[in-house]
């Protein structure tokens, strides 16, 4: 029995799809279904209903699921053990943004790769904040302030901004003196958002419009 098909089926049944199973294993739909289907015919049941909303265990399926994934983990522990000690390996997953990423983290990431042959780094740089439990990532870089949530961050770095505008903008509508003037002039925004502004020491939230 492939312990890739069983690593495949445990994702799967966590996950309640290929697509999302595909995702966080990093591979095609279609080797998703060949390895589940592979499985299946190994064992002479089938383990997952699917339809075009995803797919349910079936009853044979929630026995299996935590066999699967015991020796799923065994198997890990036991590679874990013969190797080199601070030898890494597996996949890691990691979402960062699009706008430096590539400048200011790729180099990192080939140095880690380099230092760990064993792992591999697939990396996403996109400005968009990814759903790291639902599309299977395992870290994110990211710009901002984390809201409350259970996600563990440590903080990287300070990343500052400087407000710019167009000379005509400043002839018409004049240059803000102070951070709260922010809200009475026009800006230029990804979306909903706010800016933090550093006055000496001082922390400043503004709400632009």
């Amino acid at each position: 029995m492939d312990t890739d098909d069983l690593r495949t089926f445990v994702e799967v049944a966590d996950a309640g799809g290929v697509t999302s199973a595909a995702l966080r294993l990093g591979i095609s739909k279609s080797m998703v279904s060949r390895r589940l289907m592979r499985l299946e015919a190994e064992l002479g049941v089938q383990l997952l209903a699917r339809s075009t909303r995803g797919a349910s265990l079936t009853e044979a399926g929630v026995t299996f699921r935590d066999y699967a994934a015991r020796i799923s983990a065994e198997i890990d522990v036991a590679r874990e053990t013969i190797l080199p000690a601070g030898e890494l390996r597996g996949r890691l997953r990691i979402a960062a943004p699009l706008s430096f990423g590539p400048t200011h983290f790729a180099l990192v990431i080939a140095q880690m790769a380099r230092r760990h042959p064993q792992l591999q780094i697939q990396t996403c740089y996109t400005d968009r904040f990814v759903d790291l439990i639902a599309e299977g990532y395992d870290c994110a870089i990211r710009v901002g302030t984390l809201p409350d949530s259970n996600l563990v961050a440590r903080r990287v770095g300070p990343l500052y901004g400087n407000f710019v505008a167009s000379p005509d903008y400043i002839n018409i509508h004049g240059a803000p003196e102070t951070p709260e003037e922010l809200v009475t002039h026009q800006a230029l925004m990804q979306g909903t958002e706010t800016w933090q502004v550093l006055d000496g020491d001082k922390v400043i939230t503004v709400r632009p419009q």
